[in-house]
């Protein structure tokens, strides 16, 4: 279900909502998803996905996004920011990825993040027009951080 405006449900940041929210980047999310993204961090529900770790890696080594500081202390700081939590990637979410029901496309990345975010039962905050478009067909909660 495709959520438009701020919930009570915990969160699920997809790669590029994390990487905008640490480094600063104005505009792009918008004020109904930042006031939802604060209440969810007051109760420690703000959930990032061991592949939303991995995406960060392997955008940054091949140069496609510069981060503020190094990789690794950008995630360990990122990772230690007030309300959020880390969702490994268990065998249940990997499994669950590879049977989704419905049509979504074949990116790894964005199915283990649609898994992750149907175990935690998590609204998964993205502007992937994909998974936005996925949502409205009721297999995932997400909040599409541009509106």
């Amino acid at each position: 279900m495709l959520i438009t405006t701020a919930t009570d449900a915990p969160l699920l940041l997809d790669t590029h909502v994390w990487i905008w929210l640490l480094d600063g980047v104005k505009g792009r999310l918008s004020a109904n998803c930042l006031t939802a993204m604060r209440r969810a961090a007051r109760e420690s529900q703000v959930w990032i996905a061991a592949i939303t770790v991995w995406e960060v890696a392997t955008l940054e080594a091949k140069g496609k996004i510069t981060l503020s500081m190094d990789c690794r202390a950008w995630v360990e700081a990122g990772l230690r920011a007030p309300g959020v939590r880390f969702a490994d990637l268990t065998p249940s979410i990997a499994i669950d990825s590879a049977s989704l029901a419905g049509p979504l496309h074949g990116d790894p990345a964005d199915r283990i993040l649609v898994a992750t975010a149907r175990q935690l039962k998590a609204a998964l905050v993205t502007r992937n027009a994909a998974i936005l478009e996925y949502s409205t067909l009721g297999h995932v909660n997400a909040l599409d951080a541009g509106r």
